[in-house]
């Protein structure tokens, strides 16, 4: 097995949160390291949350177990690393396609600053595509993404916020 391999397994891990999305699509997938403990293979895979205290880290470490047990691999670590923080620059082209596609606007920006969760966006509607959206609320369900109105088509939606 390589870390290629690896890395292409894990591809097949959801985000509980927005199921459309992978931990790859996410970038909080930071490295994997494999050591040989006498015939044994440990796979270390060292992960990002998206926010510290994300609920979803834990469910997502099960999926990650699930996903290297699914190919033998017995001895799996998961290690969380906090620093540097996740940003959404991580997130892939392809991620934020599904984003969007999925209904919630994607982050549609570089994070300018370290707290850039609280920087306002300009939202495009994923729905109709209108620019002319409106804050409706800084936190939305969950606390990586705000709620935002279309003044076109009149539609609420969740925006991804950069940070």
């Amino acid at each position: 097995m390589t870390k290629e391999e690896i890395m292409e397994w894990l591809t097949a891990v959801t985000d509980p949160e927005v199921p459309v999305l992978t931990i790859h699509d996410l970038g909080i997938v930071r490295d994997v390291e494999m050591s040989d403990n006498g015939g044994d293979t440990t796979v270390k895979v060292t992960i990002t949350p998206t926010y510290s205290g994300c609920p979803a880290m834990d469910v997502i470490a099960i999926g990650i177990r699930m996903a290297l047990a699914s190919h033998g691999i017995k001895n799996i670590i998961i290690e969380n690393q906090l620093s540097p923080a996740w940003t959404t620059d991580w997130m892939t082209e392809e991620g934020k396609i599904k984003l969007k596609e999925y209904g919630i606007a994607p982050p549609n920006r570089k994070a300018y600053q370290a707290l850039g969760l609280f920087e306002e966006d300009n939202a495009a509607c994923p729905r109709c595509g209108s620019e002319e959206t409106e804050l409706v609320s800084q936190f939305g369900p969950t606390s990586c993404k705000a709620l935002y109105k279309c003044l076109s088509c009149k539609e609420p939606f969740e925006h991804f916020k950069c940070h």
